[in-house]
């Protein structure tokens, strides 16, 4: 029985009845995942990768259909358990990992009494034995203070603390298979290489099956022995990851590789004229956050002060995409909050001529000509607007248009970003992820502005996705001229659109370069480890 796959679907075809009829979210899938091997599954968004996820876990929800196909765990079909059955395997057999670790933990729990809630359910552990396992097993996911951590709550750790803890909750029980949904798209990527390394070694240690999904191919690439291609519900191609990305024989799986981000391979416009004055040039500019919430006080009466950005100095020239790096916490959205106004500040900001001390000293006209695009547009666009609502406002706010032009400026605008005019009669709800996040580009862009943030706009988006929306934002840089500041933590990305980049680390500027010195040897240490957490298709070039 020892050649019995821990995980084998076949055939397996699942359909969602909705409101605009059925649909088929997948179509007769087969894949095999063995003791200790990963499988990857990739494809974008909506191809059917989660929703296969929550077949596995018997997660479906009622307007589920699965219309055939058999799903085996060790040899059981987990279609024939009963509903009863399933909450005992689960956990016990099967862990999950989700994208976001917030989402699986409750916040009004302690971190070490959720752990010791599994090992108490099914090792049937007493208390004070689990909370000793417990710390145990966060010791072997690296945490340095895993006595401390198992006190906290969810809020008191950090994204990648959370995503540790949730880890080693899923390895608790020594499970048969362990299977992850994008479990590093939340984190930065020296964390997000961090917990990567920290999988490997576990899967090594206890021999755990994992399906790895995922729109990352270059995350893929490096860490599985498998991959299997998803394509609107069927899989396309699936081997060895060396054979698939070495040479694909599919043309999507040869269109998702060729939407990963090569820093060989500049898609930016034109470098700006050094001599040209700055456009926009901070000096010696400092963010302290004060004090903390009022339920900050209750939990932790002691006040803090937190120093968001220290003494940060950088120009950027008319024209010019200046790329700005580090992990979580290292200032770059500190900084993106108070190029747009909304994060006071010391120091000076000099724009257009003038100079502004602190954020009140910002006009209206300054804030026409800086706009930001956000990382989440369903956080950005008014959900009971249509796009053409959300369009007209800056339009009439700064008054750019006169009433008669304003719906094909619209229209206009919407051509821009690569979308139809007729969008504009729909509702954010209405659009893909990609879709509301051109829209949130093309509201920025309505109020004609002469510089553009974009804070970690491509982060949530698929592969290809993300690559259409970096090839939009080149577009309309080299049509109106306008400069940006591009927020990321995706160093393969950004090498390929930036003209110069500012590294940050912990509040400070540490390194500032023009793209092609990133590998210099005079480079700073910080700037070296961001570059050597970056997951590259290596597989495809050997």
């Amino acid at each position: 029985m020892t050649d019995v796959p821990v995980l084998d679907v076949r055939d397996y075809s699942l359909r969602y009845a909705t409101t605009a009829g059925p649909f088929d979210a997948l179509r007769s899938v087969d894949l095999t995942v063995r003791r200790g091997r990963t499988l990857g599954l990739v494809g974008e968004s909506g191809s059917g990768k989660t929703s296969l996820a929550w077949a596995i876990m018997r997660y479906l929800p009622a307007n589920a259909t699965e219309l055939s196909g058999s799903i085996r765990l060790s040899g059981e079909d987990l279609r024939a358990t009963s509903a009863r059955e399933i909450l005992g395997i689960r956990g016990r057999r099967i862990s999950m990992v989700f994208q976001d670790p917030s989402t699986s933990l409750n916040p009004t729990i302690r971190l070490g009494d959720q752990l010791a809630e599994v090992l108490v359910r099914h090792r049937g552990l007493s208390p004070r034995a689990a909370l000793e396992e417990g710390t145990a097993l966060l010791a072997r996911t690296g945490i340095a203070r895993p006595a401390d951590m198992m006190r906290r709550f969810p809020h008191e750790a950090s994204g990648g603390e959370k995503q540790r803890v949730v880890i080693a909750t899923a390895i608790a029980c020594n499970p048969e298979l362990i299977v992850f949904d994008e479990p590093t798209t939340a984190l930065d990527i020296v964390t997000a290489r961090q917990i990567l390394d920290l999988f490997t070694r576990l899967r090594e240690e206890t021999g755990v099956a994992a399906l790895y999904i995922s729109h990352d191919l270059g995350l893929v690439s490096r860490i599985a022995d498998e991959v299997a291609v998803i394509h609107r519900g069927e899989i396309v191609e699936q081997g060895a990851c060396r054979d698939i990305f070495r040479a694909p024989a599919r043309d999507y799986t040869r269109d998702l590789m060729a939407a990963v981000p090569r820093p060989d391979v500049r898609i930016g416009t034109p470098d700006p004229d050094p001599a040209a004055p700055a456009l926009i040039d901070l000096s010696g500019v400092n963010v302290r956050y004060g004090e903390p919430s009022p339920l900050m006080r209750l939990l932790r009466p002691s006040r803090t002060v937190v120093q968001g950005a220290r003494d940060v100095s950088f120009a950027v020239r008319p024209g010019e995409l200046l790329g700005v790096v580090g992990e979580s916490g290292s200032g770059k959205s500190t900084i993106a909050k108070v190029l747009a106004g909304l994060q006071d500040f010391s120091g000076t900001v000099a724009f257009g001529g003038r100079r502004f001390a602190g954020r009140k000293a910002f006009d209206r006209e300054y804030r026409r000509r800086v706009q930001i695009v956000f990382q989440h547009p369903d956080g950005s666009l008014n959900p009971r607007q249509r796009v053409g609502e959300i369009l007209s406002r800056p339009l009439k706010l700064y008054g750019l248009v006169p009433a008669a032009g304003l719906d094909q400026k619209i229209a206009d605008l919407l051509t821009k970003v690569r979308l139809p005019p007729d969008f504009a009669t729909r509702y954010p709800h209405q659009l893909s992820g990609g879709e509301k996040q051109r829209v949130a580009i093309a509201r920025a862009f309505a109020a004609e502005p002469d510089l553009v943030i974009c804070d970690e706009i491509t982060s949530s988006l698929d592969v290809s996705v993300q690559a259409a929306v970096a090839r939009l934002l080149v577009a309309l840089q080299r049509e109106t001229g306008t400069a940006c500041v591009f927020i990321t933590h995706d160093l393969n990305l950004v090498r390929q659109l930036a003209h110069r980049i500012v590294v940050m680390h912990r509040g400070d500027l540490v390194d500032q370069f023009a793209t092609g010195d990133a590998r210099a040897p005079d480079r700073h240490p910080y700037t070296r480890t961001l570059l050597d957490a970056v997951p590259t298709l290596v597989m495809a070039e050997t």
